[in-house]
């Protein structure tokens, strides 16, 4: 059995403990953790010695370790690990999300990958003032996490073909606040109605740089063709409704 405790000049007087028989080996609890001890030997002498105790993971490190393992394994892997991104991304402020840029949106849009995709969402996460302002042609207006629940959750939008995707776009004015915080809102609620690693969404994106972004680049895909800010002038009362709405 392999020892526990790592005893550097241990004088004979002090046992060394050893694992009794039944008693798991480093092959049978894949977590451990380590604490250290003082033990006196000889008069006037003192040892630190290392004491291992073994830990069995719980769930969620379980699932951590998994998902770790996996993305260590490869980097694109959608969100319940069945394969690989199939849109093209860009980096982006959050690294635990997927971005993608304007032009990719517009191939989305423009059907370059519908022999692969069989519905794609964008999502608008702006208010609706926002929205109505101008918005990515097709897109719905879910500003509320009540919303995102109600519209995705309640009945979920499933392929018809399996061997079809379902993608969902978030994106705000900026997407650096609203759009990714509602994608992560979105994952959470989606892995509590399921045995990991299931989803009904697992392929969720970003739109980098958000409407803004996409209206310079990209005008005749809006509709009406126009950007109305969050920041408004004229529209001061809603935003405040909405902000207390939203937290």
């Amino acid at each position: 059995c392999q020892q526990l405790f790592c005893l550097p000049s241990v004088p004979s007087s002090v046992t060394r403990p050893v694992l009794k028989q039944g008693e798991p080996s480093d092959r049978d609890i894949p977590v451990k953790a380590k604490r250290q001890r003082r033990v006196v030997g000889t008069p006037g002498q003192e040892m630190s010695l290392e004491l291992v105790v073994w830990l069995e993971p719980s769930t969620s490190a379980q699932h951590e370790e998994i998902e770790n393992l996996l993305v260590e394994d490869d980097q694109e892997l959608i969100g319940d690990f069945s394969k690989a991104h199939l849109l093209p991304m860009v980096e982006g402020k959050d690294a635990g999300l997927k971005y993608i840029s304007p032009g990719t949106l517009v191939a989305v849009l423009t059907g370059h990958f519908s022999s692969c995709i069989e519905s794609s969402i964008v999502v608008d996460c702006r208010y609706p003032y926002e929205y109505e302002g101008g918005h990515v042609k097709g897109s719905v207006n879910l500003p509320l996490e009540q919303d995102v629940e109600e519209f995705l959750l309640e009945q979920p939008i499933m392929p018809l073909d399996a061997s079809k995707r379902v993608i969902l776009i978030f994106h705000c004015e900026f997407s650096v606040e609203r759009g990714p915080r509602m994608c992560r809102f979105l994952r959470q609620k989606d892995r509590s109605c399921h045995q990991y690693p299931r989803l009904y969404y697992p392929e969720l994106y970003v739109l980098k740089g958000g409407y803004r972004e996409f209206f310079l680049q990209y005008p005749s895909h809006c509709e009406p063709r126009d950007y109305r800010p969050m920041e408004h002038v004229a529209f001061k009362e809603e935003l405040r409704k909405f902000r207390g709405q939203s937290r």
